[in-house]
């Protein structure tokens, strides 16, 4: 059988009678002196291993000389067969909270990725018997399922602009892909994946001052864009309006000047200093 069988075994109380009937005779056999009380004494006593208590979302998996019994997935006090193998298994969520590791990303920088995932046991079967031990394999499958996400997206645009989906911003896209790449990994174990996100990234620290320094003068020259883009406009309806109004009746070389001025008290990091000019500028 290479597949998960839900069973209800006997009711505890009918092992408990089981087990006083036995205890009965045995004290009985040691009183009257007839009855064989050591034997019904050990059978009390190996009746007694039976019992198994399931609480709510957890399970038990049995098995009898090697061969899959069945799951005991309803919570309650149940007797089984007492040569049966227990393995108590939990179908509760847990949280694997990974810490952050060092992966190269799509363009061979190095970055430091982490990620949380909520996860449970949904086929007993396969996680008692297809991998040796269910948890750890979680644990070594999200980091390897890491790797490959990270080895398939930049960490941003930088170095590949055309890209649309990165690890920094790519969101929900990219943690979709991770939950995609973890069901396909655990699913051998039996575990349902219920969430996976990255919540950690960033440079690896050999090249974050670096990375840093590059994203600040980026930032700066995209400022610096903007800032020139709206003094030209400002430059522009200054000269439509001297000229619409006729304030000023302003030759080219005189445009030239007073467009250079403007441009510099527009696009300058400090305030302008206004000179007062009592005499004539010509």
């Amino acid at each position: 059988m290479n597949a998960e069988k839900v069973i209800k075994p006997t009711a505890g109380w009918v092992g408990v009678t089981m087990v006083i009937t036995s205890l009965g005779l045995g004290i009985a056999g040691l009183i009257l002196e007839f009855i064989p009380a050591i034997f019904f004494l050990a059978l009390a006593v190996f009746l007694i291993i039976g019992f198994v208590i399931v609480a709510p979302n957890e399970s038990n998996v049995l098995v009898f000389f090697g061969r899959y019994v069945g799951t005991i997935k309803e919570n309650g006090f149940y007797w089984v067969n007492p040569l049966n193998l227990k393995r108590n298994i939990s179908l509760r969520a847990r949280n694997f909270n990974g810490e952050p590791i060092k992966v190269n990303d799509k363009v061979g920088n190095p970055i430091m990725i982490g990620l949380v995932l909520v996860w449970k046991v949904e086929e007993t079967y396969r996680s008692a018997f297809q991998v040796d031990d269910y948890q750890h394999f979680v644990v070594v499958q999200s980091e390897a399922a890491l790797r490959k996400l990270a080895g398939h997206y930049p960490y941003d645009n930088f170095e590949a602009e055309n890209t649309e989906i990165t690890l920094r911003a790519g969101g929900e896209a990219v943690n979709e892909q991770l939950e995609i790449e973890l069901r396909e990994r655990l699913d051998i174990a039996g575990i349902c994946v219920i969430e996976a996100r990255i919540n950690y990234i960033a440079y690896a620290s050999e090249i974050a001052g670096a990375m840093l320094r590059r994203q600040q003068a980026t930032a700066i020259v995209a400022a610096r864009e903007k800032i020139v883009e709206g003094a030209v406009g400002m430059v522009e309806l200054a000269l439509k309006q001297l000229s619409e109004k006729k304030i000023l009746d302003l030759d080219d070389d005189k445009k030239a000047t007073m467009v250079s001025n403007l441009m510099v008290v527009l696009c300058s990091d400090e305030g302008a200093k206004p000179v007062i000019n009592a005499g004539s500028l010509y």
